[in-house]
């Protein structure tokens, strides 16, 4: 942290979290892994006496303008546009309103009152950026997902992302004292994709919360579901991205197989519709439709994270078939509650999932692959409890204790290279 901080017995943050508060359930909308993210780290931040307060931009006028989350960690809700109605991809013009607004409310405050300020996702970068400037205190950003990458992996009828992002998120990555990637793969794409300073750039994974996920008992029973049953599950915001839609392509061909699994099978998918996903809401369910699988597919709303942490306990195994994951919490969770993964291997995923120890990894987006893998994980004697013997110990592996420890070392290291860009310019 900052040298006045260091005289402190704790430091401050500034968070910025623009285009989606870290109070939001997670699972549908614009709020997923990197609510958790943020809110989470901020929590273990303020264990070790560090304050945080989180600016997101308001989207009703109900909401308090301060809401205290948790000991230490407080939620500013900035107004800067509508409250309602504004997609993610109308943001941007509502950027120089939210700047303001963080401004004025830092105003308030004494000289010096922030140490470092973290941001999340390129929207919020942009203010990081500017503030960043006019406070005279140092930027660590975190980009969560990277337009060049989805681009590259697009799933079939996804929308790509705008020049405009893109070019965003280059400003940011040169702004920005230090970047904080989730994985070694995001350290790469950062460098060689966006031209980052790799002696500003340091990997720190996030966590999941050993407390709330681990394996229970009696989580089927909870749940209503068959103690006999074979439960796939899907957990995430419904769009193209993170593809659903594999997963029950695979289910289908896994009852063409053998149609009587047809009598203890149930696919859980709990989540709701995200992104472009949300211009056909009902598109999963007509698809399962469709595919005669509607008897065995439940579809489950966004859940808190308890109820969450039960479906994982009950599942016989987690499918994440998505085409790009900057990290895979879904997986971390799914793991950390004793339970084996199959995945795509992709970004994070082959970071967070051990082929072979604590899930499979499959090298395709074809359901078939998927298929087959989930039939290993099913019938194949002994590999399951295998795995799930794995999933505990790659999880252990996570912790957001760690997290906050290490991006720690990242603000003190932010602090240190604005210090040294100001000497070479008064120099």
């Amino acid at each position: 942290m900052a040298q006045s901080a260091e005289r402190r017995e704790h430091g401050r943050v500034a968070m910025i979290s623009l285009h989606t508060s870290p109070l939001d359930q997670p699972g549908t909308g614009d709020a997923g892994g990197m609510n958790v993210y943020v809110l989470e780290l901020a929590k273990r931040l303020a264990a070790r006496n560090i304050e945080v307060e989180i600016y997101t931009r308001a989207t009703s006028s109900s909401l308090p303008p301060v809401v205290r989350a948790y000991d230490g960690v407080s939620v500013r809700h900035v107004h800067a546009g509508p409250f309602e109605g504004l997609t993610k991809g109308e943001l941007p013009g509502q950027l120089c309103v939210f700047a303001r607004e963080v401004l004025r409310a830092e105003a308030q405050h004494e000289l010096g009152w922030y140490d470092v300020i973290h941001s999340h996702y390129w929207l919020s970068g942009q203010v990081g950026a500017l503030v960043r400037d006019r406070w005279g205190v140092p930027l660590a950003h975190s980009m969560h997902t990277m337009a060049k990458v989805k681009n590259a992996s697009l799933a079939e009828g996804d929308t790509p992302e705008p020049d405009g992002r893109v070019i965003g998120e280059e400003q940011v990555v040169e702004a920005a004292d230090m970047l904080i990637a989730n994985t070694e793969d995001e350290a790469k794409q950062l460098i060689n994709l966006y031209d980052a300073d790799s002696s500003r750039v340091e990997v720190v994974h996030p966590g999941v919360d050993l407390d709330v996920f681990h394996p229970t008992t009696g989580a089927r029973a909870r749940l209503g579901l068959p103690e006999d049953a074979v439960v796939l599950m899907f957990a995430g915001r419904i769009q193209p991205l993170k593809a659903p839609d594999i997963l029950l392509r695979a289910v289908r061909l896994m009852l063409e197989r053998d149609p009587a699994l047809r009598r203890r099978l149930v696919v859980p998918v709990v989540g709701g519709p995200s992104g472009s996903g949300l211009e056909h809401p009902e598109s999963l369910a007509q698809l399962a439709d469709a595919l005669g699988i509607a008897d065995v597919v439940r579809f489950v709303p966004p859940v808190a994270q308890s109820t969450l942490a039960d479906w994982y306990s009950a599942a016989t195994l987690v499918c994440v078939p998505s085409y790009n994951e900057s990290f895979g919490l879904v997986a971390v969770e799914a793991q950390a509650a004793g339970t084996p993964v199959v995945a795509a291997a992709v970004g994070g995923l082959t970071t967070v999932v051990r082929d072979g120890r604590s899930g499979l990894l499959v090298a395709s987006h074809d359901p078939e692959d998927y298929a087959r893998a989930m039939r290993r994980v099913v019938d194949e004697p002994g590999l399951r409890d295998e795995l799930a013997a794995g999933a505990l110990v790659q999880a252990r592996d996570f912790a957001w204790e760690r997290t906050a420890e290490r991006t720690v070392d990242v603000y003190r290291q932010a602090v240190r290279a604005m210090r040294d860009d100001l000497a070479r310019v008064a120099g």
